[in-house]
């Protein structure tokens, strides 16, 4: 009896074809999903081996259109503004490193050694990347209906939810508004970093006319700003209702 290449061997899935039946979808060619979770690491390692980033390409501009066509029939009351922030909330890189946590995707991907070793299988960037290039490798093998239906399946929710949070699509942006009306001056970041270059931890601090009033962490600076504008906004709001109720 010959065995299914798609089975396990020794208890253990082919990493492709394990991921395959968790997205639950089917590839006619298992090699470009085995491609889509090879890091240019791997294949610099490996002889030349194609890495991911052709794949990865592709996925950014499936996923992009979808997401985009999915909140443009959802919402069919709100300006191009609106629209727009949502679709980068849900495609930013933070976001779909946090959908690729929740897959498990980084135990698939295939690493070098060193990147492997600085815990690259859970860095934001590379877990996001991977995942695009899975989505480019089911619109390579299965064409668009398919790779709509497994974004449909892994951002529905998403969506949904970035639809109705407001303000926290985007507090940076929400802070330099409520600040520039109110103060006529735009907020001030401050920003340090701990630790090695391959794990820091970034702190920052907002300060709104002259007062620092928002602090944050993250993985990048980015998170981190984006963290104090969010506890700075929300203590403007907090303030401004607190001056209402008093008046």
């Amino acid at each position: 009896m010959t065995a299914d290449p798609a089975e396990p061997r020794d208890g253990a899935a082919a990493p492709a074809a394990e991921l395959a039946r968790l997205l639950d979808v089917h590839l006619d060619d298992p090699g470009l999903l085995d491609r889509a979770l090879t890091h240019r690491s791997w294949a610099f390692e490996n002889g030349g081996v194609e890495p991911n980033e052709r794949l990865e390409f592709l996925g950014d501009a499936v996923l992009g259109l979808v997401v985009t066509d999915e909140i443009f029939h959802a919402h069919p009351d709100e300006q191009e503004g609106r629209l727009a922030k949502v679709r980068s909330a849900a495609v930013k890189t933070e976001s779909l490193a946090t959908m690729a946590r929740a897959l498990g995707l980084g135990r698939f991907v295939k690493l070098g050694r060193g990147e492997a070793a600085s815990g690259g299988a859970d860095k934001d960037s590379i877990l996001a990347d991977t995942l695009e290039a899975v989505l480019g490798a089911v619109y390579v093998d299965q064409g668009f209906a398919t790779s709509y239906d497994l974004i449909q399946r892994l951002f529905g929710e998403v969506l949904a939810d970035l639809a109705e949070r407001g303000a926290a699509l985007d507090y940076k942006t929400s802070l330099q508004e409520l600040s520039a009306a109110r103060f006529e001056v735009l907020p001030k970041y401050v920003v340090t970093d701990t630790g090695p270059d391959h794990h820091k931890a970034f702190t920052a601090s907002v300060s709104v006319a002259d007062e620092t009033i928002g602090h944050g962490e993250g993985r990048n600076k980015k998170q981190a700003e984006q963290r104090a504008a969010r506890e700075a906004y929300r203590l403007l709001i907090a303030r401004s209702e607190a001056a209402e109720t008093v008046s």
